[in-house]
């Protein structure tokens, strides 16, 4: 691949996507505070079903020949269970996984996005599926939870905590007996990030949980002092417009 062919930071279809992106995410708050009724239900479930029809071809496509690499083509990483969170969240209304959407989303996944380990350029598949997933993800975030006020609680919180570090003692093990490096838990992104400030491995490891953990507690904590989100249902509950749960 040539040089100018390769994906280059705060480049001109970086700079591009996350235009869309600032846009996109005023649009779908808006649109979450105005909808009601069956016209919010259709607009959720649609979203859903848009997250489906990126993620799950592109997906696939990176099993295919020219597109296999054990290093990048299995769905470990945290965005790619973020993406399943975000369609079970938009469909169901579910608390639980607008909570881990929301948090994922607003802090790991645009840390993805305002320093990607991405060397594929427009208009190729592994750009596509970067992009198409991370926007998606933090824009149903923001649908959920400052739209839909699908709010997390401390409880929400926990759960949130105790999953992620599930994910991480598994990713970690998967690293190690294959040589791979999902969620950069077993050594620092090619690509230049914030986890370069946080020191050499496990020490970046152990401050990311910790800064993480304590960020999260930041974001939830307002939400948890409305009366809407006081009235959560403790398994994982729904929002305070009620539930499509079938």
């Amino acid at each position: 691949m040539l040089a100018a062919d390769r994906f280059e930071t705060y480049g001109p279809s970086h700079l591009t996507v996350l235009a869309i992106f600032a846009v996109g995410a005023v649009l779908v708050v808006l649109a979450g505070r105005r909808l009601d009724g069956t016209a919010e239900r259709t607009v959720r479930r649609t979203f859903a079903v848009a997250i489906l029809a990126v993620t799950v071809p592109l997906q696939i496509l990176q099993f295919t020949p020219d597109e296999w690499n054990l290093q990048t083509s299995l769905p470990f990483q945290l965005c790619d269970l973020a993406w399943m969170f975000a369609v079970h969240a938009l469909w169901t209304r579910n608390r639980l996984s607008a909570t881990i959407t929301y948090l994922w989303g607003i802090t790991l996944t645009t840390q993805g996005m305002l320093t990607p380990d991405l060397a594929s350029e427009f208009p190729e598949a592994r750009f596509l599926m970067f992009w198409g997933m991370h926007l998606l993800i933090v824009w149903s975030s923001l649908f959920l939870v400052p739209g839909l006020r699908i709010l997390p609680t401390w409880h929400t919180y926990r759960q949130t905590v105790a999953i992620t570090l599930a994910w991480a003692v598994s990713a970690y093990v998967f690293n190690v007996v294959a040589d791979t490096n999902y969620g950069y838990l077993n050594r620092l992104p090619k690509n230049s990030s914030l986890l370069d400030y946080l020191g050499p491995w496990p020490m970046f490891v152990v401050l990311e949980i910790a800064i993480v953990a304590v960020v999260w507690a930041l974001l939830t904590w307002p939400w948890t002092r409305t009366e809407s989100a006081s009235s959560g249902d403790p398994i994982g509950g729904v929002g305070h417009r009620g539930t499509d749960l079938p």
